[in-house]
Formats: C-alpha cells, sequence, structure tokens
C-alpha cells in the first residue's frame, strides 16, 4: 500500500493534556501537508482549528473523553458545542461501566442521543476494548450501529491498552457491513497502520504516522545525499 494511501485513512491526533495552540496548529499543517483524514484535536481548539484551515482539512474532536462516565446530557451538549464550533467528526467514548453491566439498552441511548445533535457529521463510539470481554466487543458491534453511528473505534490511547489486531479483525467480522471501524491507540509504524487496514480498520487514530513518514522522507534525503 502507497504511504499517501495510508495517510488518507488517518486522523493525526494531539490529544495530549498540555497541547497549546502552538501544538495544535502544527498538528493542522502537517495534516493539510500529508493529506490525513482528518486533525483530531481536543474540544478547546475545534473553533480557532476551523478557522485557521478552514475547508482545507476536516476539524475531529472528542466527547466524554477519556473516560465516557459522564451523563449523556453532558455527552450532547460536549457534542452540540463541538458541532456548533465547526467539528466535522465526533469520536466519543461510550460508559464502559454500563458495557460491563450488560445495559445495551442504556448504552445504545447515550450513543443515540449524541448522533442525534450530530445530525450529518460522523460519530465514531470509542468502546476501550482493552476493558471488554471479546463477547463485550462483540455486542458492542450491534449497540454501536443500533445507536446510529459511522464508527466503532478500538481505543482512547488513555487506557491500559491500545488496538490490537485480534480487536480489529472481531470488530470487523461482527459489525454490519455499513457500520466502519477506526483502529487507535499504539499505531506506531507504517507496518502495523497496513496491517490493520488489511484486518479492516478504514480509519487509524494515531499520532505517529506522520512522524514515521517524515523519518522516511529524511532517510531518502540522507541517502541521496
Amino acid at each position: 500500500m502507497e504511504v499517501r494511501e495510508i495517510l488518507a485513512r488517518c486522523d493525526h491526533t494531539f490529544l495530549k493534556p498540555d497541547a497549546t495552540w502552538a501544538d495544535i496548529k502544527a498538528v493542522c499543517d502537517d495534516g493539510i501537508k500529508y493529506g490525513t483524514a482528518t486533525v483530531c484535536i481536543p474540544p478547546s481548539f475545534v473553533r480557532k482549528a476551523k478557522n485557521y484551515v478552514g475547508d482545507e482539512i476536516p476539524v475531529c474532536t472528542v466527547v466524554g473523553f477519556p473516560n465516557g462516565y459522564v451523563t449523556t446530557d453532558v455527552k450532547v451538549f460536549e457534542a452540540s458545542n463541538a458541532v456548533y464550533n465547526g467539528a466535522d467528526e465526533i469520536d466519543m467514548v461510550v460508559n464502559i461501566g454500563m458495557v460491563k453491566e450488560l445495559n445495551f439498552e442504556a448504552v445504545t441511548n447515550d450513543i443515540r442521543q449524541v448522533k442525534r445533535v450530530c445530525g450529518r457529521k460522523v460519530l465514531k463510539v470509542i468502546i476501550e476494548t482493552c476493558l471488554l470481554t471479546d463477547d463485550e466487543k462483540i455486542r458492542m458491534c450491534g449497540a454501536v450501529s443500533d445507536g446510529g453511528a459511522e464508527y466503532i473505534k478500538t481505543s482512547t490511547g488513555f487506557s491500559t491498552g491500545g488496538a490490537t489486531r485480534h480487536d480489529v479483525e472481531l470488530l470487523r467480522r461482527f459489525s454490519p457491513k455499513d457500520l466502519k471501524v477506526k483502529a487507535a491507540g499504539g499505531i506506531s509504524s507504517l507496518q502495523d497502520a497496513e496491517d490493520f487496514i488489511a484486518l479492516g480498520a478504514d480509519r487509524l487514530g494515531t499520532s505517529r504516522i506522520v512522524k514515521a513518514v517524515k523519518e522516511l522522507e529524511q532517510k531518502e534525503l540522507r541517502d541521496r545525499v
């Protein structure tokens, strides 16, 4: 797979708690330069980033992040505010406690209410696979689909683990065809990215692929000298 094809599937991500506008601006510049799918940034920077990038690249942000246990009303407000500020895509964290209690009716409602305010904006639902059993992951494929989201996403990158090849394959196998899969957390190399795409990931959440491409460019430049 060509590097540009991998980049086109990446949400170029910067969600560190100490993020500054200089960090976000650099992420936006790199996202535009390298043709990533979106830039995924903290909610407080969405309006400024959208004004900065215009229509050059979609802006993605997070809701209920990273723990997912705020109330549905709070998630709805966060999503509505993000859309108002110009977000093109929303990545929300599911209420993991509800999943562990097998309360999938409440989980689905949580997702559905957020999707309602997202409207035509893309909604991705983070299920934090590192905290779930395989059976819970499989059941979440149905809950995310029933809630109306466009993507099921593996991880926040802030818990005990990120995307695994097993989880991506599992989510792809048990998700309806119209539900896409996003792998996130721990994707550190072009080989990782290619492997996850081959297993069925439609989108990748990562801060490292652009860095890997830059390092590849520098190596190629050194080799030509």
